[in-house]
């Protein structure tokens, strides 16, 4: 039987897909970087993972636009509090 039926995800609901998909690639290309065996390959793929995170942006900021993805302005108090606590935490 033939499906004749049109998709049924929203334009939202394509976006969010994509947006959690690129999340994955940047989080599996961030792995296989710290796996890779050569300069070369690790080289490539830090490439690979540039790339992901751009398309990640450009996915994340179109549904921001679209008032898909909502973020709140963090305040100012706890940004200062943030940065305190992990600088502290920070040992090189």
């Amino acid at each position: 039987m033939e499906n004749t039926q049109a998709c049924c995800m929203s334009e939202q609901e394509k976006m969010t897909d994509l947006l959690a998909s690129e999340k994955c690639m940047t989080a599996n290309y961030n792995t296989f970087c710290c796996e890779a065996a050569t300069a070369s390959v690790k080289n490539c793929l830090l490439s690979l993972l540039m790339d992901e995170h751009r398309m990640q942006e450009e996915v994340f900021n179109e549904m921001s636009v679209r008032g898909w993805y909502k973020t709140e302005k963090a305040e100012e108090q706890k940004v200062s509090a943030a940065k305190q606590k992990f600088s502290k935490t920070v040992t090189v």
